[in-house]
């Protein structure tokens, strides 16, 4: 009787210890398994970011710039410009290119790239010379801005379409070229219109000059 008493005393203790060393185990596991998938999330998080190629990246951010600036000068021609197709031209810039900005930053944002939020230095003072402009002059000076702009936007955004390694980037640039090259075919067809316009008048302005001289 008395050994049967001491072997449960002895069993007890070492079975509570067993018993305490396992939920220890299955705490270090739980917790290694924790710790590993905060560390997968952080290494995902971190690729989200620092994956894509600087090239890339350089690509977006004069993206965004040039899509805000066409925006905002397109807001400022549809107020100052004097002729019709001019302003017309200037809502087509409002929203289309609104519209490529907006997707844009949808895609900036899963790759964790931060957008500017204002217009570069040369950009913003194309816009302040623009609104010192009014009539025929402002017209030329601003067709002659798109033109030269989407020239530049067209080579860019050719470029990215063929050769982005980033595969959504890729996407974008193709899928906008078009609608810039469009832009770009209508700038060249209304800024010849627009110079002509200024000559014929800075000729008539001569004329009256030396009629009155006379």
């Amino acid at each position: 009787m008395y050994l049967q008493t001491a072997s449960r005393v002895l069993i007890l203790p070492l079975a509570l210890g067993v018993s305490m060393l396992a939920t220890a185990q299955d705490s270090s596991t739980q917790g290694a398994s924790s710790t590993g998938s905060s560390a997968q999330t952080s290494q995902s998080d971190s690729k989200a970011g620092g994956s894509v190629a600087q090239s890339d990246k350089s690509f977006v951010m004069k993206a965004a710039q040039g899509g805000m600036a066409e925006v905002e000068l397109g807001n400022l021609a549809k107020d100052k410009a004097k002729n019709d197709q001019v302003k017309q031209f200037a809502q087509r810039m409002v929203d289309d290119h609104g519209k490529a900005n907006d997707e844009l930053k949808s895609i900036a944002q899963q790759k964790g790239i931060t957008l500017p939020t204002s217009l570069p230095a040369k950009e913003q003072q194309t816009k302040d010379k623009l609104s010192k402009l009014s009539g025929e002059q402002f017209d030329h000076e601003y067709m002659e801005h798109m033109l030269m702009d989407h020239k530049k936007d067209v080579a860019e955004f050719k470029k990215a379409s063929q050769s982005a390694k980033d595969n959504d980037i890729k996407q974008f640039a193709g899928k906008t070229l078009p609608t810039l090259q469009d832009h770009l075919k209508q700038a060249q067809q209304l800024a010849p219109k627009e110079t002509a316009a200024e000559e014929r008048a800075e000729h008539k302005k001569k004329g009256e000059s030396a009629s009155d001289q006379h």
